[in-house]
């Protein structure tokens, strides 16, 4: 019966590449390397979204609080503070109830030329009404 030879390598452990398959690991990693470079980027991105909008949710969260004890005045510092100074604040008025809404662009590297704007309401019951 006849066995068909294995080329051995310079090491002498296993067979040898054709010279066909030598550039094969390259190319695929050449194809692969971009689709995790922009997954990763993708994952990123998502993330940052996720955090601003966490930070979105507490500005308005303490604002309200603020605007609840009768001190509307200095909710636009904490909004700052909590939110960056990209945020912007809004108060109005329904009935009794006031509604703090907070919102800011997204800062993602990948979408920063995109008009992205992340929004967060709250609402309370001022001690005295406005």
């Amino acid at each position: 019966m006849l066995q068909p030879a294995l080329h051995r390598s310079a090491r002498g452990a296993g067979p040898s590449q054709s010279p066909e398959e030598l550039g094969a690991v390259t190319a695929e990693l050449a194809v692969a390397l971009p689709a995790v470079v922009v997954l990763l980027a993708g994952l990123l991105t998502g993330a940052a979204a996720g955090v601003t909008q966490l930070r979105l949710e507490e500005a308005a969260s303490a604002a309200a609080r603020q605007v609840m004890r009768g001190e509307a005045a200095a909710a636009g510092d904490t909004v700052a503070r909590l939110a960056g100074p990209r945020a912007g604040l809004e108060l109005r008025t329904e009935g009794e109830w006031v509604t703090v809404q907070v919102e800011s662009p997204l800062s993602a590297p990948l979408l920063e030329h995109l008009p992205i704007t992340l929004t967060a309401q709250a609402v309370a019951l001022p001690e005295q009404p406005p």
